[in-house]
C-alpha cells in the first residue's frame, strides 16, 4: 500500500461526491477532488443517463443520487476498496471513529446550548467564557485524533485526504470568534465536515447511515 493511496477514477469521484456532499453543484465537487469541472459535468452526465443521478435547477444546477445511483455507488465504493486490499483497515478506523463520533456530537451539542436551572434546552448565548473553553478543549482533542485517522485513510485510498484539514480550518476560526464556523450549512464548517466524513466511511463500508451509533 502505498504512502499516498490509491487516486480514485473521476468518474467514481463525481457520482461519489454527489453522495457525500448532499447534494452539490459541479464546481463544489471539483474543487472538493481537484477535478476540472467540465470532466464532473460530462461524468455527472453520463451518470444521470444511466439513471444514477438527478439534476436540479431550483437554486443553480446541483446534482443528488437516485436509489439507483446510491447503491451503484456503493458498488463502485466496494469494488475500489477490495482491489487496493483496504477493506480491514478502513473497518478498523471506522471502529475507532465511532466513539470520536459520539464525543464530536456531543461537544457540538454544547456549543450550541447552555442548559440554565429554567431550560435544560437554553440556547448558548456564549457569555460563559468557562463553559465554551471546555468545549473547545474538547473540540481540539477531537480534531487532534481525527488526525491520525484521516491519514490512515489517506494511504488506503487518496479521496479521503482533506478531512482533517479542512475540520481543522473551521475550529481556528471558531476559536478566533467566528462561531458560525461551527455548525453552519453554507460553508465547511466543523460538523458540515464531519457528517461528510461519516458519510464517505459509512458509503465507503456500505454500512446504512444510524447504524452504528
Amino acid at each position: 500500500m502505498s504512502a499516498e493511496g490509491l487516486r480514485s477514477d473521476p468518474a467514481l469521484l463525481a457520482l461519489h461526491g454527489v453522495r457525500v456532499l448532499g447534494g452539490p453543484s459541479v464546481e463544489k465537487i471539483a474543487k472538493r477532488f481537484g477535478l476540472p469541472a467540465d470532466d464532473v459535468r460530462e461524468h455527472l452526465l453520463d451518470a444521470q443517463a444511466y439513471g444514477w443521478v438527478s439534476r436540479h435547477e431550483f437554486f443553480g444546477e446541483t446534482w443528488s443520487l437516485t436509489d439507483r445511483g446510491r447503491a451503484e455507488n456503493e458498488r463502485q465504493l466496494g469494488a475500489e476498496l477490495d482491489a487496493v486490499g483496504g477493506r480491514e483497515a478502513v473497518a478498523d478506523v471506522h471502529q475507532r471513529f465511532r466513539p470520536l463520533n459520539r464525543r464530536h456530537g456531543v461537544a457540538c451539542t454544547n456549543w450550541q446550548l447552555h442548559p440554565t436551572r429554567w431550560d435544560r434546552r437554553a440556547a448558548n448565548d456564549h457569555d460563559d467564557p468557562v463553559w465554551d473553553a471546555k468545549v473547545l478543549v474538547e473540540l481540539e482533542t477531537v480534531d487532534h485524533e481525527l488526525v491520525a485517522l484521516n491519514a490512515e485513510l489517506a494511504r488506503v485510498l487518496r479521496r479521503f485526504g482533506g478531512y482533517a484539514h479542512r475540520h481543522h480550518h473551521a475550529l481556528s476560526r471558531v476559536r478566533n470568534g467566528r462561531h458560525e464556523w461551527l455548525d453552519a450549512p453554507d460553508r465547511d464548517s466543523c460538523q458540515l465536515v464531519w457528517i461528510q466524513f461519516h458519510e464517505d466511511l459509512l458509503a465507503t463500508l456500505s454500512i446504512p447511515r444510524g447504524s452504528d451509533g
